[in-house]
């Protein structure tokens, strides 16, 4: 038998997961698993929540039209000019 292929050599199995499982358990307890729980999620929470907040909205041709016309005066309408409406 020779070496294990590269696309098997990086995934865990099951029994990977029950040790890591019970050597986390050993070491902090059954009481501090919740906590333990509860902070990782909360983790990834606003870790992604700071990776959509980071990313710039790409501006389509559409919106950059949008914006140019809405900057520019209209040419049709009367300038007011007389201070009183």
């Amino acid at each position: 038998m020779g070496t294990p292929s590269p696309f098997f050599a990086g995934t865990i199995g099951g029994v990977e997961v029950w040790l890591i499982f019970a050597v986390v358990l050993l070491l902090f307890g059954g009481a501090k698993l919740p906590a333990l729980a509860r902070g990782l999620g909360q983790s990834i929470k606003e870790f992604k929540k700071a990776q959509r907040d980071d990313e710039p909205e790409p501006k389509t041709s559409e919106t950059k039209v949008t914006e140019t016309k809405a900057a520019e005066p209209k040419k049709n309408e009367p300038a007011n000019t007389h201070g009183s409406n």
